[in-house]
């Protein structure tokens, strides 16, 4: 809980995130796996004003996941 609360953290986190997202080592489709669907939540909620959920908390959701997901995947730092 205290490494999600980290400004650290969520720098590291999303410096990797645009690392990846440049990198041609990734694939189109899964750098389409983070970018759609935060794309859209962003989108949906002025469509579906009953979510619950924050805009920045799904996306800071999404970004953990992708970013550790690919961090495995391709080997990065």
């Amino acid at each position: 809980m205290r490494k999600l609360l980290s400004l650290r953290h969520w720098k590291q986190t999303f410096g990797l995130i645009f690392k990846l997202l440049r990198s041609r080592e990734v694939e189109v489709k899964d750098k389409l796996i983070f970018g759609v669907p935060v794309f859209l939540y962003w989108i949906l909620p002025d469509v579906l004003p009953m979510m619950p959920i924050d805009d920045i908390a799904v996306t800071m959701f999404v970004a953990e996941w992708f970013a550790r997901r690919m961090q495995t995947k391709y080997n990065m730092k």
